[in-house]
């Protein structure tokens, strides 16, 4: 029965999210009003606060070795919804033009190249690649194109979770950081060494979190001009969405 309602309420959720997200297209650049109000949302989590929430203008996007030798070390996850969540978040990043940074390791040998769809999305990003350093932050240029955004919170995935996202996650919280890591966007060798890595890094202080998750986090409110944007992205990249989506979509319009 408890899995019954926690089904339910979970659809509940699922469904206002596709009616406000089907209303952010149906209203899109129709209302100023709509995005004005939007816009003027605190900055922390409760008006007066002092938890600051993660937004387009305080973060910066951190991909490390999403490459294509290294996908196959991959097998916490199925290899088509990985790939799938590392592109939904460079597409999150170019959305709301939050700054990026990408950084491989050996790219010239077995690891590959970094995935040519997140560099299609994120041509001015700094590629930085690193001539043997197996933690980022280890690599000057990875730290000074980091520090050059100015902003002192990194939202952080890569290849593998337990090593190159854990190393420069522990690295980044030593030296004042805030660290946000996509743990769908993140991929380890098996489950139990992704679980492992995840509470390691929270332990110390990361916070653990997932791309739709920071996706809703960098929008926050369906008026904003990314609602539209938004919407197509969740449609894209989670067919569940996408086919419930269409249904109330169908539906809505039947009324008209």
């Amino acid at each position: 029965m408890r899995g019954r309602v926690s089904t339910w309420v979970a659809g509940l959720c699922v469904v206002s999210l596709l009616g406000s997200g089907y209303s952010a297209w149906t209203r899109a650049g129709a209302t100023p009003g709509l995005q004005d109000s939007a816009s003027k949302t605190s900055p922390t989590w409760a008006p007066g606060g002092k938890r600051e929430r993660w937004t387009p203008d305080n973060c910066v996007f951190a991909f490390i070795d999403h490459q294509t030798g290294l996908m196959n070390l991959v097998d916490s996850a199925r290899s088509t919804e990985f790939k799938s969540m590392v592109i939904a978040l460079a597409k999150t990043a170019k959305l709301h033009k939050v700054p990026s940074v990408i950084t491989t390791s050996a790219e010239t040998g077995p690891n590959g190249p970094f995935l040519p769809e997140v560099l299609a999305l994120l041509p001015d990003a700094p590629l930085i690649s690193r001539p043997g350093q197996i933690n980022a932050w280890e690599n000057a240029d990875f730290v000074e194109a980091i520090r050059k955004t100015g902003r002192k919170k990194i939202v952080m995935s890569g290849i593998t979770t337990d090593v190159c996202v854990a190393f420069a996650a522990l690295s980044a919280l030593d030296a004042g950081y805030e660290v946000y890591v996509v743990v769908d966007a993140s991929g380890s060798m098996n489950a139990d060494t992704q679980t492992a890595s995840l509470m390691r890094m929270s332990d110390a202080g990361a916070i653990m979190g997932t791309w739709f998750a920071i996706a809703c986090e960098m929008l926050y409110d369906w008026r904003n001009p990314a609602g539209p944007g938004s919407a197509q992205l969740f449609i894209e990249h989670m067919p569940a969405y996408a086919e419930v989506y269409h249904s109330h979509k169908a539906q809505a319009e039947a009324k008209k």
